[in-house]
């Protein structure tokens, strides 16, 4: 965006006269998120890098726990897409060693990511451009998104929920191929 500030000649270092900017970007905070047809889960906050073994304690302590609760007889299902972190050797075992608390949905290598979540961030990422001022900082920025992340509506995730299948179907149908899922 091009901010234009008219000045006269003598005023050029007034600090009226001054716009900050942030180089490049201003960092970026990444979180790891859940949710299901009924309500949104945590927003956990991850280092740039999510490894496997700091996938596998999300799954320990947040994962299985939430599904137990929220499909106390096992008919629950799980989705996550096949990005290395969540395909590693120690985590495929903690799935299989809980097996029967929930299904874990088999995610192909380098699918067409139909994962709902992506479009829950489009949501939040409206939701924090809008904001007048910006966050300034990192704090700000994990504050602003957790805000933003709970004031979704109920409708939003319930529609993207229920879109799966149709979603799923159009990928099928174009074999892999693009889509405008």
């Amino acid at each position: 965006m091009a901010v234009r500030i008219w000045r006269k000649q003598h005023e050029s270092m007034h600090p009226t006269c001054m716009s900050t900017t942030l180089q490049a970007g201003g960092g970026s905070v990444m979180v790891w998120v859940m949710f299901s047809w009924h309500e949104l889960g945590p927003l956990i906050r991850v280092e740039p890098r999510l490894n496997s073994t700091t996938f596998l304690s999300i799954v320990a302590d947040q994962v299985h726990p939430i599904m137990l609760m929220a499909y106390p007889n096992g008919d629950g299902f799980f989705q996550q897409d096949s990005a290395p972190c969540q395909s590693a050797r120690i985590v495929q075992e903690c799935f299989q060693e809980h097996e029967g608390d929930f299904t874990l949905l088999r995610w192909p290598p380098q699918s067409p990511d139909l994962n709902p979540a992506k479009h829950l961030w489009d949501e939040v990422k409206r939701a924090i451009r809008q904001l007048i001022p910006q966050p300034s900082n990192l704090t700000e920025l994990d504050s602003t998104i957790h805000q933003a992340w709970c004031q979704i509506p109920h409708i939003t995730f319930q529609h993207l929920v229920e879109s799966v299948p149709r979603r799923n179907t159009t990928v099928l149908k174009a074999k892999g191929g693009r889509t405008k899922c």
